[in-house]
């Protein structure tokens, strides 16, 4: 059996799977994507699994779908990168399974964005359909705020800030979960506190350990299998009249602060995950 890492750069997560990869004696590669060339006429290597750790989305998404030509297995596919990567497809997906979730609405002009800003009413949340670690998230408290990050959308105007993502904002208790699903199983959780609104470990959040309640594990499972499946990380919030809502699915997901304040060997999972895959 061979496999292989797809990374950008070794940072925590991806040592500690390399160290899981060496305690069960599997032979690997890794796969620098800043030096990697594909062959787009000529498969240039074969691997039982690709486990990718790219940083950077879309070289995520064309290395993925690549592979998925040459018929490559993968962790995870180029169809889970996808929906994940962009939440707009992760809502639509979610809605398809009946996964409760925030109220979201997309509009594509400044004037139809005030319009369902006005319908959801303050405060909402815009974000870009495409970004991670809570970047470019904005809490619109009233309308001039609306209008005038509408506005310095508007100027900026690149693709990502041609669509308006606007969602309602959930008034959760200081905190949010993330849930981590690898195949059918939800095998831990943490809650993510700060005084901030955005909760992301990324931007000061703390992590403690979030007990998986039956409840937690079929909806963190459930949205699992909305977008695809394989190893995601759930991200839910805890609304005070409607409970747990699903907020995004990460499909590159990081665990250095979870896996001591869960007690679960997360890149051991994640890596028994891709041996099953790869055996077929």
């Amino acid at each position: 059996m061979k496999i292989a890492v797809l990374l950008s750069r070794a940072r925590v997560e991806e040592k500690l799977l390399f160290e899981a990869l060496d305690k069960r004696g599997v032979d690997y590669d890794k796969l620098y994507d800043p030096e990697i060339v594909f062959d787009l006429q000529k498969p240039g290597f074969y691997y039982d699994c690709v486990l990718e750790r790219c940083i950077n989305h879309s070289r995520a998404l064309y290395a993925l779908r690549i592979l998925d030509g040459w018929g490559i297995k993968t962790v995870n596919t180029y169809a889970v990168a996808d929906t994940c990567g962009n939440k707009f497809l992760t809502t639509m997906a979610l809605l398809r399974d009946k996964i409760p979730s925030p109220r979201t609405f997309i509009a594509f002009t400044q004037e139809s964005a005030l319009a369902a800003i006005d319908r959801l009413g303050y405060p909402v949340v815009m974000k870009p359909a495409i970004g991670s670690w809570g970047r470019l998230l904005s809490k619109i408290n009233d309308r001039d705020a609306a209008e005038t990050i509408l506005e310095h959308k508007e100027v900026l105007g690149s693709y990502h800030h041609s669509i308006y993502y606007i969602q309602e904002y959930i008034h959760k208790p200081q905190r949010d979960i993330r849930a981590f699903v690898v195949g059918d199983e939800c095998i831990c959780a943490i809650y993510r506190y700060s005084e901030h609104w955005i909760t992301n470990t990324a931007r000061g959040g703390q992590a403690q350990n979030c007990p998986v309640t039956p409840e937690l594990a079929r909806l963190s499972v459930a949205a699992a299998k909305a977008v695809g499946g394989g190893v995601v990380a759930i991200d839910l919030l805890e609304s005070p009249d409607r409970g747990l809502l699903v907020n995004e699915v990460n499909y590159t997901m990081e665990f250095r602060n979870s896996i001591e304040t869960t007690g679960v060997d997360i890149p051991g999972r994640i890596i028994d995950y891709v041996l099953q895959v790869a055996r077929g």
